[in-house]
């Protein structure tokens, strides 16, 4: 048994049929091609499949796809717009804070979050805000500058 559902995926309509037991990073992955989300640990303990839901940051692989129907999904494929880095992606290359790259897509949308919650955050607040998403190689103090970078580029 099968469920329609239609998302809108970085500004763009989708429409599939999806078995209800699909995890939504599978469907981003398998069914629409997207694999800026990348599949780490699939028990919410990474957040490398981070991606935004309806604004909210969320691990893809602790919902279904089926939860996603009728909702605006934005991945790190879509946050750049006009061929212009967003602010985050741009302060995340400038600071250097990745190394292979495997969490920088959750960890970017995390961090964007976290930004729109609290424009000026501190060292601390950065940290508490992105412990949900790790990073074997950086040692993080690269991460934690690139989001103050951020938040100063952006105003905060």
């Amino acid at each position: 048994m099968t469920h329609a559902i239609t998302v809108t995926i970085n500004g763009k309509p989708y429409a599939h049929q999806v078995e209800p037991r699909l995890l939504l990073i599978h469907y981003l992955r398998d069914v629409v091609g997207l694999t800026g989300p990348h599949i780490g640990c699939e028990t919410s303990i990474c957040g490398a499949c981070t991606v935004m839901v309806d604004g909210k940051a969320v691990k893809a692989c602790t919902m279904f796809a089926v939860q996603a129907d009728g909702r605006q999904i934005l991945t790190i494929e879509g946050l750049a717009t006009d061929g212009r880095y967003d602010p985050v992606q741009e302060a995340f290359w400038n600071e250097h804070a990745l190394q292979c790259g495997f969490c920088t897509p959750g960890m970017i949308l995390a961090a964007k979050q976290l930004l729109e919650r609290n424009p000026n955050p501190t060292e601390e607040e950065i940290r508490h805000g992105l412990e949900g998403n790790l990073c074997r190689c950086t040692g993080y103090q690269h991460i934690v500058n690139a989001v103050r970078a951020a938040a100063a580029r952006m105003g905060g």
